[in-house]
């Protein structure tokens, strides 16, 4: 069995989570709660509000004071940039605090947390590079096409009250990469964790809610109904940005349509690891089974879970994908020793197994894994490492987002090929293309429709953006042109008469 998660809690002293709502700590209106249950043991974390939408209309009209009548929208560029570095540096004092919450929360190990992109430097680094974004929201002039004597200039200005959702794989990142920008401009902000990731989340706001006037930053709690679909039809909220399925997003499109809010989405992949028979066959092996069942055990969006690999280097990619399985450590996420989660709930490990065994029935060969955990690990969501061969692009593993410790490896015979297979999807997020031939590299990046293409390796930065093609999303989350998407561009004309002077 694995060892209980309590002595973390009680060490943390965790007790019921409450929602921030205009610079109080509130129940829900009708003090109705979530039990938040860890994945890993299936023992009771704690508690935290089921927000009705009366609470969320508070959370949001609070947003839409702090914002027309507030000070931060009207803040000095230089004010805004001071308080995101002070967050950033809150961060690195509450490193520890806050990725044990995140364990409790999901059982993300922390062994993992000490890789850069799921790390408390990661997440304070965000908030660091939209600090040096916050006087640089520029504008420009432009010369007039009609005669007068006139300036056309442009103006970048906060886009309002943001409604920002996020998944429960890597809640504390995906809440830096929201709220960093959006603070940045000089918006405000009414957020919704997911119900299965919530506490790291609230110790964050408590710690950013210090530095903030009131009402800037507001976090409600519950699941996706009632609280998150008050949140994204709310008449108030000016954007949307959302992280998570691509079902969901569809609602969350739909929501919007009805206001014309601006929306930002990040919606999944079906990425591809596309291996050159010239390539280092055992790394790129070892890195692209290590991303799929290591850590997050493949419950992360930029997964490259279709190995494409040359006919040539398959059998030597399969060996080693194979080795890279057994070397996965289940357990308790406080345990050095343990190197991978579990699914993140029952119905998700439901929904793995089934498209394990479909992968099956349809013809792909089960290299290893397969099952669900038993013995010790009987108790959590833990399926073992799963490798599938002689899988064709059309197959269910190939064409739908598991979420889950499960590869298929497609072969190719040619560059040709190679580009047709990666690019046949209906998502577009990331890519790494394995190869020794530089210009190979460079023709393949640009012939793979994603939004990230790594060459023999992947990995994400705070100042690039990311985000992706077709049904992956709509815009970029880091970078300017995240921050450029809390903002709206206005056009002034200023003509230079005499009454102006």
């Amino acid at each position: 069995m694995v060892a209980s998660i309590q002595p973390h809690r009680d060490e943390l002293g965790l007790g019921d989570g409450r929602m921030l709502i205009d610079g109080d700590w509130v129940a829900a209106a009708d003090e109705a709660t979530w039990s938040h249950r860890h994945p890993a043991t299936g023992e009771q974390v704690a508690a935290f509000p089921v927000a009705t939408p009366a609470d969320v209309d508070r959370a949001v009209k609070a947003a839409r004071r702090a914002f027309d009548e507030g000070p931060w929208p009207r803040s000095r560029a230089n004010e805004r940039m001071r308080v995101l570095r002070t967050i950033a540096n809150l961060v690195r004092e509450h490193a520890g605090e806050l990725l044990s919450l995140q364990a409790l929360d999901n059982s993300v190990p922390l062994s993992f947390g000490e890789i850069y992109a799921m790390s408390s430097d990661f997440v304070a680094d965000v908030f660091d590079h939209h600090a040096g974004w916050a006087d640089k929201l520029a504008g420009e002039t432009l010369p007039p096409f009609q005669g007068g004597d006139h300036m056309v200039l442009t103006l970048r200005e906060p886009v309002g009250v943001v409604g920002a959702v996020i998944p429960w794989n890597a809640p504390l990142v995906l809440f830096a990469q929201k709220v960093a920008p959006a603070l940045a401009a000089g918006c405000t902000i009414v957020l919704k964790p997911s119900e299965y990731a919530t506490f790291a989340v609230l110790r964050l706001a408590q710690l950013i809610a210090e530095v903030l006037p009131d009402g800037v930053l507001n976090v409600v709690t519950g699941p996706g109904d009632p609280t998150g679909q008050a949140l994204i039809s709310h008449p108030m909220v000016d954007k949307l940005s959302f992280t998570g399925s691509r079902a969901v997003g569809q609602k969350v499109m739909v929501a919007a349509a009805a206001g014309c809010k601006r929306v930002s989405l990040e919606l999944g992949g079906k990425s591809p690891s596309v291996v050159f028979a010239d390539a280092d066959i055992g790394t790129a092996a070892a890195v692209t089974m290590g991303t799929v069942t290591l850590g997050l055990s493949g419950q992360v969006c930029a997964a490259q879970t279709r190995a494409l690999v040359h006919r040539d280097a398959v059998e030597e990619f399969l060996a080693t994908a194979e080795l890279i399985g057994t070397m996965v450590s289940y357990g308790n996420p406080f345990d050095p020793e343990v190197t991978s989660a579990p699914l993140i709930n029952a119905r998700q490990l439901d929904r793995v197994l089934g498209l394990i065994a479909r992968g099956q029935e349809e013809g792909a060969r089960l290299v290893c894994g397969g099952s669900r955990a038993d013995g010790d690990l009987a108790a959590g969501n833990f399926v073992a490492p799963t490798l599938f061969a002689d899988v064709s692009n059309d197959m269910s593993i190939a064409r739908e987002e598991i979420f889950g410790p499960v590869l298929s490896v497609i072969p190719f015979g040619d560059e040709e090929e190679a580009v047709r297979l990666a690019n046949d999807t209906d998502y577009g997020l990331a890519a790494t293309v394995w190869t020794s031939d530089v210009r190979r590299a460079m023709r393949m990046t640009k012939a793979i429709r994603a939004g990230t293409v790594g060459v023999n390796g992947y990995q994400l930065e705070p100042n690039s953006p990311f985000g992706g093609f077709r049904q992956s999303g709509l815009g970029r989350e880091g970078g300017r042109a995240a921050i450029e998407s809390y903002t709206e561009l206005k056009t002034v004309l200023l003509p230079f008469t005499d009454e102006m002077m």
